[in-house]
């Protein structure tokens, strides 16, 4: 067995010297004495290097011993270096490590004897207390003095001398109440997971504890073990008392438990006693307006008393119709809540209408039609229920006024419709026109269409307009603006008795324009045109093919009867008869006229009278311009076609004038009417930027031309390429595509529009 407790012995890292040699050296120097551990500076004996070693300097050798701090770089005396000098400078200090923090050491290799002869590591581990691991690398001055106090705390004594002081961690009231709060604020998993049952096998027995965190409160008994008596020399080693420790535990907790209940509880007196304060300010307020209703509706009871008492016949002043109505107005000004949650039905039923009846007893509607409207209407702002349902959901129940003028006002109106005439409307329209915006709506529509529309439907199947001499129209149109579409029933039977009558008609009577005029806005435009061409286009054609065109002696009688009906067929129809009675034989006996030398100017004043007999509506339609133009070539191939016999002096320049002019004419009434609709269109709003701007080219040019006071019109039989020819000025013109083009010397130019109003200037 080897003695592990005996010291270890180190070899010298230098060379070893005899003790005369060491002698000398003493004598020859007198600062190299050997320096006790005691006579050593306190500045200089290091506190601990921050190196991590724990080694202690001993005085036995020389590497590791004091001599080697005091001794450092001695030999530097007998040289001229000044490497001391300069470490000096920098901060170093005898005695210390280098480094900032004096973390270097100053031997770094220690020999250790190895006993035997084995192998590296066969004794036993050979590392020296100054190896590399005993220096870790530290990662800033914090740590490592952090480190340092640390380590110094193991070895070195504590100057106060005796046990290190407990320490104590205090809990002040606020953070138990802040604590419970949180608590408090716990999600319902957390609550869940808190009361978990939880069974605890790691002890010697079985336990079972409520909730996790039991098990951080639980303590370990101690062993059973026999103490150890305490001997003469023994100390008394610490013992612990876990049962004590968790009672005193327990004893905080609960005390903690009851703090932060406390402080709830204080929290909740606390809003309890604010929510009373609201509570008592609101049923302050509560009462104080049950005061003031129960105040109110004692005013309104007598006032209401005070009615019934005035309504009794004994009563010596007794009450009127204005008299209750200001009442009514009193309790709808003063006491209004009162008054709308009041049951005005029952009120009214109980006062008003007994007064109502008495006020309207000898009214007759037909001769004082404005008779009560006005004590009628004020009425109606005083009981009109402001929810009241829509005209064909109409309750009495729940409208005091609506029942007022149901069981009082239209008893009236019942009998005076029932003794009425239709044929003389005025009285009763007259009625109903005052009464329209005071009586309800679906009492009025109930009127119109269980009292009046019967009456009217029952003259209508009684009217002959064969014999009536009072017009039909006289005694229906005045109920259009009441009624409106009410009528059109009515529409269908009048048009076939008209149609009857019509059968024997000729055109020559008047009297049927003055019939079917005022219908033609009432009817529908299609039913009036059926109408139209069924019963009077027919007779007129007849008309037509009766008349006879003699440019010497011409009868127009027929024609105006034809003419006269303009307005109120169509244009299209009365084109249709021109195109199929009139103008063939208008245009035969020109031909007929033109072949046997006629006078030009008798023809040309024929011409233009004719023409003057249409209006400028039916000219501007396209069929009756062709047949006039068709006149007009014909005219001009007559003068023409008159080679080598006579012919009337200027003759062919008055028929080529007419012709010119007419054709102006007609070209200058079809921009004004584009013109026109425009203008229409921008009135009605519609287009306003496209009315603006012309709807092609050719109005483009069009209106340059009427800016610039410039001639532009077609020339007729004229044309390019397939392309209309038009006169601009004295400039020949075309247009393709947009483009305008101006007949050059040889060819067609195209040109600006710019360039061809300067040009035509």
């Amino acid at each position: 067995s080897r003695d592990y407790s005996a010291p270890v012995n180190f070899i010298s890292a230098g060379l070893k010297k005899s003790a005369a040699e060491d002698m000398s050296e003493e004598d020859s120097d007198e600062d190299e004495k050997p320096v006790k551990q005691e006579e050593i500076p306190k500045e200089f004996v290091p506190k601990k290097l921050k190196t991590g070693g724990n080694f202690k300097p001993s005085q036995k050798g020389f590497v590791g011993g004091t001599k080697s701090f005091v001794d450092f770089g001695s030999w530097e005396r007998h040289t001229k270096g000044i490497g001391q000098k300069l470490l000096q400078k920098m901060g170093y200090v005898p005695g210390r490590g280098l480094g900032k923090n004096a973390q270097g050491i100053i031997n770094p290799i220690e020999a250790k004897q190895r006993k035997g002869k084995g192998a590296v590591g066969a004794y036993g581990s050979e590392r020296t207390s100054q190896s590399l691991q005993d220096f870790p690398v530290v990662d800033s001055e914090e740590e490592a003095e952090e480190e340092f106090q640390k380590e110094l705390s193991q070895w070195r004594k504590d100057p106060n001398g005796g046990k290190k002081k407990p320490k104590y961690s205090y809990k002040t009231v606020e953070e138990l109440k802040a604590k419970g709060r949180i608590n408090k604020q716990l999600s319902a998993p957390q609550k869940e997971l808190s009361q978990v049952k939880v069974i605890d096998m790691t002890g010697r027995e079985q336990k079972v504890y409520y909730s996790y965190s039991q098990i951080s409160h639980k303590h370990n008994i101690p062993d059973d073990s026999p103490q150890q008596p305490l001997g003469k020399d023994s100390k008394p080693q610490g013992f612990a008392l876990p049962e004590l420790e968790h009672n005193l535990q327990l004893l905080i907790d609960i005390t903690e438990q009851e703090i932060i209940q406390n402080d709830r509880q204080l929290q909740y007196e606390r809003d309890m006693v604010v929510n009373l304060t609201h509570e008592i300010q609101k049923m302050s307020e509560v009462l104080s307006h049950e005061e003031t209703a129960i105040s109110n509706l004692s005013k309104v009871l007598e006032m209401v008393e005070e009615c019934e008492r005035r309504m009794q016949p004994s009563c010596e002043n007794p009450l009127t119709l204005d008299e209750c109505a200001k009442i009514f107005e009193t309790l709808q000004d003063k006491y209004y809540e009162e008054y709308r949650m009041s049951d005005r039905v029952d009120l009214a039923v109980a006062i008003v209408y007994p007064l109502m009846k008495d006020y309207f007893k000898n009214w007759d509607p037909l001769k004082d039609c404005t008779y009560g409207t006005e004590i009628i209407a004020k009425w109606k702002s005083l009981l009109e229920n402001d929810q009241l349902l829509s005209h064909s959901g109409q309750d009495l129940s729940t409208d005091a006024f609506h029942r007022l003028m149901w069981e009082i006002w239209m008893p009236y109106v019942r009998n005076i419709v029932a003794q009425w005439q239709p044929r003389n409307c005025g009285s009763m329209v007259d009625f109903l026109d005052s009464w329209v915006n005071v009586v309800p709506v679906w009492i009025l529509d109930n009127i119109l269409d269980q009292l009046i529309f019967p009456k009217l439907q029952k003259e209508v199947e009684s009217w002959n307009p064969l014999t009536d001499t009072v017009p039909i129209h006289s005694w229906i149109h005045p109920w259009l603006p009441l009624m409106q579409a009410r009528l059109e029933p009515l529409y269908s039977p009048i048009r076939n008795k008209l149609a009857n009558a019509l059968q024997k008609w000729h055109p020559s009577d008047s009297s049927a324009k003055l019939i079917l005029q005022p219908w033609k806005d009432v009817f529908t435009p299609g039913s009036w045109e059926a109408f139209m061409v069924k019963n009077i286009v027919p007779k007129l054609g007849m008309c037509l093919n009766e008349l006879i065109i003699n440019p010497h002696q011409q009868h127009m009688d027929a024609f105006y009867w034809v003419i006269d009906w303009e307005g109120m067929i169509s244009v299209s129809s009365l084109v249709g008869l021109l195109e199929k009675h009139f103008f063939p034989k208008w245009l035969q006996v020109l031909c007929s006229w033109l072949s046997n030398s006629p006078n030009y100017e008798e023809i040309t004043k024929w011409y233009l009278g004719w023409k003057s007999m249409f209006s400028d509506q039916v000219l501007a339609h396209p069929s009756i311009k062709d047949k006039f133009n068709e006149a007009l070539d014909i005219m001009n191939r007559a003068v023409s076609s008159s080679v080598g016999g006579y012919m009337q002096p200027g003759a062919r320049e008055n028929i080529a004038y007419l012709t010119h002019t007419e054709r102006r004419k007609d070209f200058q009434y079809e921009a004004m009417q584009e013109r026109r609709e425009a203008e229409n269109m921008a009135q009605r709003g519609i287009g306003m930027a496209a009315s603006s701007v012309p709807m092609n080219f050719k109005d483009l040019i069009q209106t340059k031309a009427e800016e610039h006071n410039i001639v532009f019109m077609p020339v007729i039989g004229k044309r390019h390429e397939g392309k209309q020819l038009y006169t601009f000025g004295r400039i020949v013109i075309y247009i393709d595509r947009g483009v305008v083009f101006v007949q050059g010397e040889k060819t067609w130019v195209p040109t600006s529009l710019q360039s061809l109003i300067d040009m035509a200037k």
